[in-house]
């Protein structure tokens, strides 16, 4: 995303019309605003240096004592501050990732956010889609208040509502091949130190929790909704496959169908367009082409913190060198060798 910072308070401009709602339906948000000047934010800022995005998390242990009922007595991160300026192109999505990220790295039982449900319909539908659920309400001098919740410790059996946990139990594990140029763009958190961060732009396909991936890979087909996906990013131009072609991310299958699904070259487009890499007009070739007819719909789920390259992936993860690494079922201890050796973060993988 562009022009995305991490800033302290007192370096972010309270006087920029992107504050004005919010210090409507909060009174006290600029005093607020300005005793936070030490703690960080993360910023999103416009070509014109206008503030397009902002988001501050805070942590907290215990019950507390200013919602009904009271929430549980845990570790807690709490969205003090969400908004941003929709544009189309998934930067909730985007900024939700975020959220999740920080709430992984802070090792926090839950996520909680209160928002004015009637005002922020649009928050709230987007954070319900992941999860969160109204569990319980505060009462302040600006109205009552709905806090949701999502717990970090337990899964619900959906796709969306488990996103970022990622569901091992019965569900088959795959390593999937993606070109550079495609997997740069399509995962934005897990592109390598060799490419610059100026190729991933503020567009639908990079900022979305969701992916589409068109492909000529009939097995893909394969796949059943809740697969898990080890994403390989294939060989480049700097060097032979063993050491240039890597494993990057963890994502899982939320749907496998052919481009006969679609009525025509307009839904094709319409529904492909926000989450794929290509734009209308590739998109167009490709449905007229049909050289490129198998579309898997995925959540991105795990940046790996570790990249495991090829010769990894053969000698330390088990997988054969004689297989063509497009599209193949990988075995569940190959799996777990890889979050092992890629150091995922244990709270992300629920058995």
């Amino acid at each position: 995303m562009d022009n995305l910072l991490v800033q302290k308070f007192r370096e972010v401009n309270l006087n920029d019309p992107f504050f004005d709602s919010l210090k409507e339906g909060y009174s006290e948000f600029s005093d607020w605003f300005k005793r936070k000047s030490n703690d960080n934010a993360l910023v999103l800022y416009n070509d014109n240096d206008q503030i397009e995005g902002f988001l501050y998390c805070k942590f907290e242990s215990g019950p507390g004592n200013d919602t009904y009922p009271l929430l549980p007595d845990t570790n807690h991160m709490k969205v003090g501050t969400f908004k941003f300026n929709p544009m189309g192109t998934r930067r909730g999505d985007r900024y939700l990732k975020k959220i999740f990220d920080y709430a992984f790295k802070k090792d926090v039982e839950d996520i909680y956010v209160t928002v004015f449900g009637q005002q922020h319909e649009y928050l709230v539908e987007l954070f319900s889609k992941y999860g969160f659920e109204h569990y319980a309400n505060k009462t302040t001098t600006n109205g009552v208040e709905h806090v949701l919740l999502r717990s970090l410790n337990t899964i619900q059996g959906d796709v969306n509502k488990d996103y970022p946990l990622i569901n091992t139990n019965n569900n088959r594990k795959f390593l999937l091949g993606i070109l550079p140029f495609y997997h740069t763009n399509l995962f934005p958190d897990s592109i390598l130190n060799t490419e610059s961060t100026n190729i991933v732009k503020d567009v639908s396909h990079s900022n979305s929790i969701h992916k589409i991936y068109i492909c000529n890979m009939k097995q893909v087909m394969e796949f059943r909704r809740g697969d898990n996906i080890v994403i390989y990013r294939m060989k480049d131009s700097n060097g032979p496959a063993e050491y240039t072609a890597v494993a990057t991310s963890l994502c899982v299958v939320e749907s496998v169908h052919t481009i006969d699904k679609y009525k025509n070259e307009q839904e094709f487009i319409r529904e492909c367009s926000k989450f794929s890499v290509f734009d209308e007009a590739e998109l167009s070739k490709i449905y007229r082409e049909r050289k490129y007819t198998f579309i898997i719909n995925f959540t991105y789920n795990v940046a790996l913190p570790k990249r495991l390259i090829r010769q990894k992936l053969a000698d330390e993860v088990g997988l054969s060198r004689d297989e063509r690494w497009g599209c193949i079922e990988i075995s569940s201890e190959q799996f777990n060798n890889i979050l092992k050796i890629s150091e995922v973060n244990p709270k992300f993988i629920k058995h």
